[in-house]
């Protein structure tokens, strides 16, 4: 059975609302995968804040003229495409896609959008590489607290080298 076109333009509605509100957004074919691995996947994203939304060449064509955004070609898209859409941590949605896409082959990796601008996929699985922004945040906290955790440790070894000294005093004498 056919969509009506109000049915259509609430899919384009919620696709242009999803674009303009992502950080990051990842364009795949995933039409080939299985109910099972599909549902893992939306699963996995879901606990990172990513949310994925399917469409046709066609509707996703509108949806991003509605968002303003007119880096992307579709023509390259094959199928429908599914939009990984990273809400939260700007890297969250190239992450999830490489994470699940390195055991199967039936996906396909179209490209991304990253600020406006268009990625190719090696460009997306670059991202994929980086640290997320939680573990960036622990590494700086990290280099901050090394210098000061050196300095307890120098000023700790003053006072154990005095406790030494005065032990094999008392020992001495005793």
């Amino acid at each position: 059975m056919a969509k009506t076109r109000e049915k259509k333009q609430s899919e384009v509605a919620t696709i242009a609302k999803g674009l303009k509100e992502a950080k990051t957004v990842v364009f795949a074919d995933i039409s080939k995968l299985k109910v099972a691995d599909s549902t893992e996947l939306r699963r996995k994203a879901k606990k990172e804040n990513v949310h994925i939304v399917t469409a046709k060449k066609t509707l996703l064509r509108v949806a991003l003229k509605e968002a303003g955004i007119d880096s992307v070609d579709t023509a390259a898209f094959k199928g429908s495409v599914a939009l990984i859409l990273g809400l939260g941590d700007e890297i969250a949605p190239a992450k999830v896609f490489e994470a699940f896409r390195k055991d199967r082959e039936n996906v396909a990796l179209f490209g991304g959008l990253f600020q406006s601008r268009m990625m190719s996929a090696a460009e997306v699985k670059t991202l994929a590489q980086l640290p997320s922004k939680q573990e960036l945040i622990a590494r700086v906290l990290g280099s901050l607290n090394a210098p000061l955790s050196g300095l307890v440790n120098v000023l700790a070894g003053n006072l154990r080298g005095l406790v030494t000294v005065v032990n094999a005093i008392k020992e001495s004498k005793a």
